[in-house]
C-alpha cells in the first residue's frame, strides 16, 4: 500500500527540511499506518520537485529510527519484543528525570496548556473518541517536554516515544486503558502544579510502568528478528 498522506510545498525554501518536517509530523500524529509505504519518486512528482531532497529527508528519518527502507519505498519499522522492551527501559531511565526538571521550570502558561490538554483528554475518553484522545495526550506530553531546559534530553525522549507509535496507538485507542492514562496524567499535572520534583519523578515512573503493562496485555505475540512469534515480558523474554 503506497502513501496517500497530504504533503504541501511551501515556497522555494529548504525543500528537504519541508519534506522532513511534514513526514515526521504525519508519523507523530499517527497518520501513517503500519505497512503504508512512502515512495520518494511519487512524493517528488506531487510536490513538483526533484527526487533528491525527498530521498534525503526520508533517509534522515530512517537514520533517526522513524522509518525503514524497503525495496519499494519507506515504511514504519516493525518492532520486535526486544525493541519495545528496550525502548520502555530507556523511557523509564529518562522521562522521570525530565519530569522532575519540568516541575521546576514550567511557567503559568505551560500549566494552563497542560490543564487544557488534560480536560480535552478527559472529554475525549468520556466520548470514546480515540483520535481526539491521542491528540490531547500528545499535546500534554509535548507541553511538559518543552519545559525541559536540557534540549538533548527532551529531544531524545520525544524520539523514543515517537518510535513506539504503534504502542501508543494501541494503548491510547483502548477505552479502559484511557481511564488509567487520564489518572496518570492528572497525577503528573498535580505534581507540576505543586512544583514537586520528587512527586513528578515518582508519578512519571509509575505512569510509564502502567503504559508498558497495559501494552503487554493488549499486544499479540511479537515477531523476533528470526520471524518467530514471541510474547513479550519486561525484558523481552518469553
Amino acid at each position: 500500500m503506497t502513501e496517500t498522506i497530504e504533503l504541501k510545498r511551501v515556497g522555494d525554501g529548504n525543500l528537504r527540511a519541508q519534506v522532513y518536517q511534514q513526514v515526521r509530523l504525519t508519523i507523530q500524529h499517527g497518520e501513517l499506518a503500519p505497512g503504508q509505504k512512502l515512495v520518494d519518486v511519487d512524493i517528488a512528482a506531487r510536490l513538483g520537485i526533484s527526487r533528491m531532497p525527498v530521498r534525503d529527508a526520508l533517509m534522515q528519518l530512517v537514520h533517526e529510527g522513524y522509518l525503514v527502507g524497503t525495496t519499494r519505498g519507506f515504511t514504519l519499522p516493525t518492532l520486535t519484543a526486544t525493541d519495545v522492551a528496550d525502548i520502555f527501559e530507556v523511557r523509564r531511565l529518562l522521562e522521570p528525570r525530565a519530569a522532575a526538571h519540568a516541575a521546576r521550570t514550567l511557567d503559568a502558561a505551560g500549566l494552563k496548556t497542560l490543564a487544557a490538554a488534560l480536560r480535552e483528554a478527559e472529554a475525549a475518553a468520556a466520548d470514546g473518541d480515540a483520535d481526539r484522545f491521542f491528540q490531547a495526550n500528545s499535546a500534554f506530553r509535548n507541553c511538559w517536554l518543552g519545559a525541559v531546559a536540557n534540549e538533548r534530553l527532551s529531544q531524545t525522549i520525544a524520539r523514543f516515544v515517537d518510535h513506539v507509535l504503534v504502542v501508543r496507538l494501541r494503548t491510547l485507542s483502548h477505552q479502559p486503558t484511557q481511564a488509567v492514562i487520564v489518572a496518570g496524567m492528572r497525577a503528573i499535572y498535580e505534581a507540576f502544579v505543586k512544583r514537586d520534583a520528587v512527586a513528578a519523578y515518582d508519578r512519571m515512573t509509575h505512569f510509564i510502568q502502567n503504559a508498558e503493562e497495559r501494552f503487554m496485555k493488549l499486544s499479540p505475540p511479537f515477531q523476533n528478528s528470526d520471524g518467530e512469534g514471541k510474547s513479550m515480558s519486561r525484558r523481552g523474554k518469553s
